[in-house]
C-alpha cells in the first residue's frame, strides 16, 4: 500500500499543471556545473573564502569585507574598499547575484589595471545601488557616465528591473569584440562597442576623459566597489571570450 500510494504522489507531481524543471531545488550556491565547467565558466569566489582577491594594489584585505553565509559581504564601508581579484580578462561573460543595503551604492568594475589611483581611474563600472534611495543619480545597471537604459514605454521613466532591498538580483555583463551588453534580472539594458567612435565620444564628454588610462586597457581585473554601502555577493562566475584585442 505504502509503494503504491508514493507512486500516486509521483504520477500526480508529474501530471499537476505548471511543475517543471523549473521547480527543481536550486544548484548549491557558488558552486558551477559540469555544463558550465566544460563551457569554460570559472568562479570568482568559492563560498568559503577570499582566495584571490585583495584591495586595490595590496596583497591583504581590509577587515570590511567578510565571508557570511557563503556570501562575500561588505560588513562596514568605511573599512573594506574596493576588492580586485588577480585574474585577468579581456572578452568575457560575467554573472552574479546581489543584494545592495537601504541606500546602498557600490559597482561592478571591469579592465582594472594598476595604472591609476583607483579601480575608476582605468576600469568602466556597471553600477549598483538602491534606486530608491541611494543619493548617486547614476542608476543600478548603468555603465557610469557613458551609458544608460532607454525609457520604459510601460512606465514613462527609465528602465528598471532592480527588485528591492533585501532581495538579491542578478547580473550579467558581457563584453564582447562584437557588443557589449548590460542586463539585470534577464531584462537587457543597452548594448555599446567597446573602444568604437562612439565610446570614446562618450568619454572624452564625460568625467573621465581627463583620465589619462580609463578604458585605455583591453583586458584587466574585476573589481568590486566597497567604500559607499554595505552589499552583499554571489554565484559570482566568469567565462572568457575570444576575439581580437579591443581596440584602444
Amino acid at each position: 500500500m505504502k509503494s503504491t500510494l508514493t507512486a500516486l504522489i509521483l504520477t500526480l507531481s508529474v501530471l499537476v499543471p505548471g511543475a517543471s524543471a523549473e521547480d527543481a531545488p536550486a544548484a548549491k550556491p557558488n558552486t558551477l556545473t559540469e555544463t558550465e565547467k566544460a563551457a569554460g565558466w570559472q568562479l570568482l569566489f568559492n563560498g568559503s573564502d577570499l582566495k584571490g582577491w585583495s584591495n586595490f594594489k595590496k596583497t591583504t584585505i581590509r577587515p570590511g569585507w567578510q565571508v557570511k553565509d557563503g556570501q562575500l559581504v561588505c560588513v562596514n564601508p568605511k573599512d573594506a574598499g574596493d576588492l580586485v581579484n588577480a585574474a585577468s580578462f579581456g572578452w568575457f561573460e560575467l554573472q552574479l547575484d546581489y543584494n545592495i543595503s537601504y541606500a546602498g551604492n557600490s559597482g561592478i568594475i571591469y579592465h582594472v589595471t594598476d595604472k591609476g589611483d583607483a579601480v575608476w581611474a582605468t576600469g568602466p563600472e556597471f553600477q549598483l545601488e538602491d534606486n530608491e534611495k541611494a543619493a548617486d543619480k547614476i542608476r543600478c545597471g548603468w555603465l557610469y557616465g557613458l551609458y544608460q537604459p532607454p525609457v520604459d514605454p510601460a512606465t514613462g521613466k527609465i528602465l528598471d528591473a532592480t527588485k528591492p532591498v533585501g532581495e538579491w538580483n542578478h547580473v550579467r555583463l558581457v563584453i564582447a569584440p562584437d557588443k557589449c551588453f548590460h542586463e539585470i534580472n534577464g531584462v537587457r539594458y543597452f548594448e555599446y562597442v567597446f573602444g568604437s567612435e562612439d565610446f570614446k565620444k562618450r568619454i572624452a564628454d564625460s568625467k573621465f576623459g581627463s583620465m589619462p588610462e580609463f578604458a585605455k586597457s583591453g583586458s584587466g581585473s574585476i573589481a568590486l566597489q566597497g567604500d559607499h554601502g554595505s552589499v552583499a555577493f554571489r554565484n559570482i562566475k566568469i567565462k572568457p571570450l575570444t576575439g581580437a584585442p579591443a581596440a584602444k
